[in-house]
């Protein structure tokens, strides 16, 4: 971490010079940019690759160079969080500007939306897991703030390290958050207010498709969050957990 920490330091600095000097654009050689990525930090709420096969696929990911883009305005691979042996696991579309810094899958005000479901099911973040399609952050050039959606290729290349991640999980059920991961997940073109609350099939696990957190905090509507919340119910019933009154009349 320490030696990662200077390295790039160093490079901040200097560019810094360079644009306080006047130049605008810098070439860098091949070699310069590896160099970049041979020590680089491990994402928080990861696995020691030394311990578990979910910690060495970890690290596989951390290494992954497949889309120069991404590589090159991440701050950090978001590889995913929580229980590796989850009997429900949460699948989202792409880290944003909050879980890139932090890295951490759903840290920002989706996030805390996403962790308030998961309470209310009577769960906690470290009972279930967490993951995405895209492990990077997608680029928004010429923009400082905002995220976008990945695209079909991006997702194409970056899915076979979920594809792993579920694998070596073995969730009793997949939650797919929002059109995005949906369509990952299935690898086809989905309507997600056709699928949400139906269940699918990934590889014989059963998947709830749902609409994502961030569609509940631009979609102020008691019956939209009513939705969401009677998906769950129908996941709590499917994975055996118990079910109050109050959790059944419950709102979002």
């Amino acid at each position: 971490m320490g030696a990662y920490e200077d390295l790039l330091e160093a490079t901040i600095d200097h560019l810094s010079v360079q644009r306080a000097r006047g130049q605008r654009h810098v070439t860098v050689s091949p070699d310069k940019i590896d160099a970049l990525f041979t020590a680089l930090p491990e994402p928080n709420g990861q696995y020691d690759a030394d311990e578990t096969p979910l910690g060495q696929l970890c690290q596989r990911a951390i290494a992954c160079k497949k889309c120069p883009n991404l590589i090159s305005t991440r701050t950090q691979v978001v590889f995913g969080v929580g229980n590796p042996q989850a009997d429900l696991m949460f699948v989202g579309e792409a880290p944003g500007q909050d879980e890139d810094r932090q890295g951490e899958p759903f840290v920002g005000a989706a996030g805390k939306l996403l962790t308030k479901i998961i309470e209310t099911m009577g769960l906690s973040r470290d009972d279930v897991y967490i993951a995405n399609i895209l492990k990077c952050r997608p680029d928004t050039p010429g923009r400082n703030t905002g995220n976008r959606a990945p695209t079909t290729e991006e997702m194409a290349t970056c899915v076979p390290w979920l594809h792993e991640q579920i694998d070596l999980v073995q969730p009793k059920v997949l939650v797919a958050l929002g059109k995005t991961a949906v369509g990952g997940l299935l690898e086809k073109e989905v309507a997600i207010t056709r699928f949400r609350g139906q269940w699918q099939t990934y590889r014989s696990i059963p998947l709830m498709p749902t609409f994502h957190p961030a569609y509940l905090l631009h979609k102020q509507s008691l019956a939209e969050k009513r939705k969401v919340w009677e998906d769950m119910l129908t996941v709590m019933e499917k994975i055996k957990l118990p079910i109050s009154e109050k959790q059944r009349g419950f709102f979002l």
